[in-house]
Order: C-alpha cells, then structure tokens, then sequence
C-alpha cells in the first residue's frame, strides 16, 4: 500500500495479505481513516498492541519492567489486536477471571490487572488515545504477616546453608540488600577501608542511590570473599551467582525445620531485628532504600518503646480499680 495522507506524509507498508481485493480494501479504509483524521479531528484508530509497544519504550527504565513484560505477554493472548476501544470493563473481568481459573493466588491477578489499568490509563491521561479508562476491578488480598526469623532460627539456617549461599545470607541479614544487590554487588562498590558499600541509583528498585554501612557481620563476610572474583564480591566456583533460591536453600530450611520463608525474608528480618532494636523508622527508610515512608509502616508495630510512656499512664487507674474491688470482695465477706 502506498499513498499520500492530506498532510503530505507518504504512508507506505505491506497489506499483509496476497489477495489483492483484500489488499485494497485495507488500502482503502486506512486512507479514509488518514482522511478523517485530518480532516474531521477524529482520533486515530489505535490497537492493544500499538499501546504496548509505547508503554514499554517508555518505561524501559522501570526496575520492574521484566515483570511488566511476563503480564503483558499473558495478557496479550486476550487482547492481541484489539483496538482500544473494545476493552471494556465485561472484558477487564473475564480476562481477571480466566488468570484467577489458572489456580494462581488473588495477589497474582492483580499484578497482571496493574500493569494492565496502567497501560489504559497512560492512553487517557499522556497519550489521549482514550477519552476515558475502564475500571479495572481488583480482588481483596488477605493480609500477610511479615515473615521473620528469630536469632537462634537464622543461626541454624545459616548452619545448613553451604557456603556461598550463608555468606550471601548472612550478608544480607546484616545490610537487608535485595537479592539482586547481593549477587550484584561489585568491588568497585565497596570501600573496605570505610567500612561502607553503596549501590547505584539505576541498580536500586527506587532508582535512588542507597548507602550501605557495613557492620562486624556483614565486613567479616565481604572479607571471606576477597580473592574469588576479580570483579563480584559474591561468586561461586569463580563464577557470577544468577539464583539464589535453589534446590540447595529449599533442603536448608527443611533440615533447620524452618517453614514458609523466603529468601526476600531475609530483608524483612533485617528490618524487623532493626526496629526491635530501636531504630527510629525515619532510619531504616533510608538504610533499606524505601521509597515512601509508608512502606517502613508495616514495620512499626514490632517496636512499642515510644508508645511505653502514654500506656504507663493508665496504670494507677488499673492499680485503684483492681485494689477497690478486693476491698469491697473483702468487705462483703466480713459483713456475711
């Protein structure tokens, strides 16, 4: 097909078919369309795919894009080639539905249904190939209780470990670096005469630089290592570390009978141990590269220190009430 728009932009591709009359009909209805367009200050006709393709030009930078990428390649055997106007909500649930029919968890059809919702709403609100976006139901999650180990539960963990991964464990238990931190880590990262580590913005899931302070722990492992590798920190055999929650890390747990923990829980121990030690949370935000303070919150609730003054409050009255009722106990027993 080849032709001129009114705008004099020359608008050349293949029909895609080898039936002529096919191809001229699509010739057609795409110059009337260019037409219209111009002319009539009708939006172009845009499909599911021509918003993907945007989207993930566009948000190339995320930490989370390879996620985003699996959501869309499963969304797109529903959606492949639709224009975006027939996604409707009707068809928003059936797709939310047919994920949730795969047996997968309610937290897992809402991933999908994000990054869905925030392709639709980028056609709205920046793109303007929407006038407006289907609502996108999400389903209720149960809440999750953060998983963490105690002292002498990570101890035995560790001990079962082999060794390169209880170096990595135990390094994070004493920074809370994420998994791809720790296998990532480079010695160009790291001043051992400081004590400190940091990681770069374009390696951390918020994209900001975060400091990390190096204790007794987590020095007296990163010493261990010196020499494996000339450039990563963590190696195994000579070799870059790529997954972490093996067939090896499954057997530890089971032998150290500890039940439902992952390897992200290391992190969530390391900030809970931090706020039963009392570190203020405005602290920890920062140590843990949080983006929001709202996500240190979920936290709070294992630290109860700075609540002890106003609950203290409320003895005395406790105390009066409970001695006033055994003396009335002791005073009715005397009289009968």
């Amino acid at each position: 097909m080849d032709f001129t728009s009114p705008t004099g932009e020359r608008v050349r591709r293949s029909a895609e078919t080898g039936n002529k009359a096919e191809a001229q009909e699509l010739h057609d209805k795409l110059k009337a369309e260019v037409w219209r367009v111009d002319k009539l200050g009708e939006r172009p006709r845009r499909t599911w795919n021509d918003a993907v393709v945007r989207w993930l030009t566009e948000q190339a930078h995320k930490a989370s894009i390879e996620a985003d990428k699996i959501h869309l390649r499963w969304l797109d055997r529903h959606l492949r080639g639709l224009e975006l106007t027939a996604i409707t909500r009707d068809r928003i649930d059936r797709i939310g539905a047919a994920k949730l029919a795969e047996g997968v968890a309610p937290a897992t059809v809402n991933r999908v249904m994000e990054v869905l919702r925030a392709v639709l709403r980028r056609c709205v609100d920046e793109w303007e190939w929407l006038d407006k976006c289907p609502k996108v139901r999400m389903l209720k999650e149960p809440t999750r209780r953060i998983r963490y180990l105690s002292h002498e539960e990570a101890g035995r963990l560790l001990a079962e470990l082999p060794g390169h991964l209880a170096d990595m464990a135990a390094f994070s238990l004493a920074t809370g670096l994420r998994r791809s931190n720790v296998t990532g880590l480079r010695w160009d990262q790291v001043d051992l005469a400081q004590c400190r580590a940091w990681i770069h913005p374009d390696q951390a899931k918020a994209r900001r630089a975060i400091p990390v302070p190096l204790n007794d722990d987590a020095m007296s492992v990163v010493r261990r290592q010196i020499g494996k590798h000339r450039e990563l920190v963590f190696s195994f055999r000579g070799k870059p570390i790529r997954q972490v929650s093996t067939k090896a890390w499954y057997s530890a747990l089971e032998r150290a009978d500890i039940k439902s923990f992952r390897w992200h829980d290391l992190r969530h121990t390391w900030a809970s141990w931090h706020v039963q030690g009392g570190t203020p949370l405005f602290a920890l935000q920062e140590l843990g590269g949080w983006e929001s303070a709202e996500m240190v919150r979920k936290y709070a609730h294992l630290s109860a220190d700075h609540l002890a003054p106003y609950a203290q409050r409320l003895a005395p009255l406790i105390g009066h009430g409970t001695n006033a009722s055994q003396a009335q106990k002791d005073e009715g027993a005397t009289f009968r």
